[in-house]
């Protein structure tokens, strides 16, 4: 086990078994007992990974008092490599392969789903396949829809990533998978076959409360995405759209969405059972 990071923090790291290869996860977990809150279980971005949430895990859990798990997706990170690239369900695949695997295995009986851009249409599904499992979703900078802006977003950092230095600073986290997560983003995204993608069909199928933070200056979606996420969820939705933000807000306004976060957990926490 590495070393606590702050005193009140315990870190783990966790191994799980797909049958295409092993996932990497990290966990969290404040001092004392967290049994009271379900834990954070959290969906990274199309390029990211465990390491690329930086020191957010651990500030989550200090401020939530819960467990915060965070994982590699098959083919990114430290997770195992791929063939090929992801079919282009791969959104709603996430959540009946990789992401019951890492509940299977580290017992989580009960979560709240967090994902982050793609990690959020991801955790979308999580909540809907899931039932009463799940207490709660929060949505960062998620997609509901392939919007124009969104391809734009992608055809240039297409530019940029032809930059050296670009793919070099990809590798650090992705080793040498860094070129496959770099094509799955962009080839799955930009595929004709892709265009027609919509969490509209899902969204209701929600029950647990909701919360979507979106930066209104998000370069990968305008805020009718949060707008969306707020309208068709099936359960009780709060939309906070962050001004002066782009798409990482809570690498941006870390303390403001951990504030954002904590009235929403305390607010559920405080609803009646159903």
């Amino acid at each position: 086990m590495p070393p606590s990071t702050t005193p009140s923090i315990t870190t783990d790291e966790h191994w799980i078994r797909l049958p295409g290869g092993r996932l990497f996860a990290r966990s969290w977990t404040p001092a004392g007992d967290p049994a009271g809150g379900a834990p954070i279980a959290l969906l990274h971005d199309s390029l990211g990974c465990v390491a690329l949430w930086r020191d957010f895990p651990e500030a989550l859990a200090t401020a939530t008092g819960r467990r915060v798990i965070a994982y590699d997706r098959l083919g990114f990170g430290r997770s195992d490599a791929r063939a090929g690239r992801p079919a282009l369900d791969f959104i709603a695949d996430e959540a009946r392969t990789g992401f019951p695997a890492l509940r299977e295995q580290l017992g989580l009986a009960r979560f709240v789903a967090f994902g982050h851009s793609v990690g959020g249409g991801m955790a979308v599904h999580c909540a809907a396949g899931a039932g009463r499992s799940c207490e709660g979703l929060i949505t960062i900078a998620a997609q509901v829809f392939v919007e124009d802006r969104t391809v734009a977003g992608i055809r240039s950092a297409q530019s940029l990533f032809t930059d050296p230095a670009q793919r070099e600073r990809l590798a650090r986290y992705h080793g040498d998978k860094a070129d496959w997560v770099f094509d799955a983003w962009t080839g799955c995204w930009l595929d004709p076959g892709f265009a027609d993608w919509s969490l509209r069909s899902v969204l209701p199928q929600v029950r647990c409360p909701v919360l979507a933070v979106h930066g209104v200056d998000d370069e990968y979606g305008s805020t009718r995405h949060p707008e969306l996420i707020g309208e068709l969820a099936g359960g009780p939705a709060r939309v906070e759209v962050m001004a002066d933000t782009r798409h990482v807000p809570h690498r941006e306004r870390p303390q403001e969405v951990l504030d954002h976060i904590t009235r929403f957990l305390d607010n559920m926490a405080a609803r009646p059972t159903p």
